[in-house]
């Protein structure tokens, strides 16, 4: 494995495919399917995560995974760090009393929810996802993490897509984002 962090982006972007007009036309869809496939991306990316967190001393009480993927890195990171993991589901996917929030993103519109006790006030919570577009989904995500009063460390994609300006809609929040293009 490429042992410094150019090697390990390297690596992680070797294994982005881009797939033209997905899922609807004049969108063209990167895909980190492949990160998933190769132990070594997906260590490199966990790798590169945790490098940005220590290097930054950012004290975390959770990670706040996005629905889907951010479930798939943020658990990762979470047992790397020794915090715990959180879920942001779509609405209606939470047993329980849960808190939601409605957004729009690049192809339509979501909705997405926490369950209600999931984040206490005042921890220290940092938001994963797998891609930044327009910022959406984001954006919802930390509306949530307000509304339960946590302390939003930041935020952190492996993919930005820095045409769509999704960061500008994050502000003031800061955004890791290991690929941007």
């Amino acid at each position: 494995m490429a042992a410094g962090p150019e090697g390990k982006l390297q690596l992680v972007q070797r294994h982005v495919r881009a797939f033209p007009d997905f899922p609807k036309k004049g969108i063209l869809f990167r895909d980190i399917c492949p990160i998933l496939k190769s132990p070594a991306a997906l260590t490199a990316v966990t790798d590169l995560f945790e490098e940005h967190v220590r290097s930054r001393q950012l004290q975390v009480d959770l990670i706040v995974g996005l629905d889907a993927r951010g479930f798939l890195f943020g658990p990762l990171l979470a047992q790397r760090l020794g915090v715990g993991f959180v879920l942001v589901r779509k609405k209606g996917k939470l047993p329980g009393a849960t808190v939601s929030v409605a957004y729009d993103l690049e192809y339509g519109s979501a909705e997405v929810e926490i369950q209600e006790d999931a984040v206490a006030p005042g921890q220290k919570v940092l938001i994963i996802d797998d891609l930044l577009a327009t910022g959406g989904t984001l954006l919802a995500a930390c509306e949530l993490m307000k509304r339960q009063q946590a302390d939003i460390q930041g935020c952190m994609v492996v993919i930005e897509l820095r045409d769509l300006k999704g960061a500008d809609r994050l502000k003031p929040h800061n955004i890791f984002s290991l690929l941007q293009y």
